[in-house]
């Protein structure tokens, strides 16, 4: 495992979560919005958000001061 894998992790994973967002929007923004989908979406996108912080943490050092 290289350095730059968790930065590029990361930034596929931010790069999917304005993805969904910007579906979402969309979907919200049309007249009858598939309520399902719009559902999905959301928790497709807290899942990505829970991910990237997961792989924030992981890299703060655990140091007791």
């Amino acid at each position: 495992m290289n350095d730059d894998e968790p930065q590029s992790s990361l930034d596929e994973l931010r790069t999917e979560h304005r993805r969904l967002d910007a579906r979402i929007q969309e979907l919200s923004a049309e007249a009858g919005p598939d309520k399902l989908e719009v559902a999905r979406l959301k928790k497709r996108k807290l899942l990505i958000k829970d991910e990237i912080q997961r792989i924030l943490d992981s890299s703060i050092p655990d140091i007791i001061a």
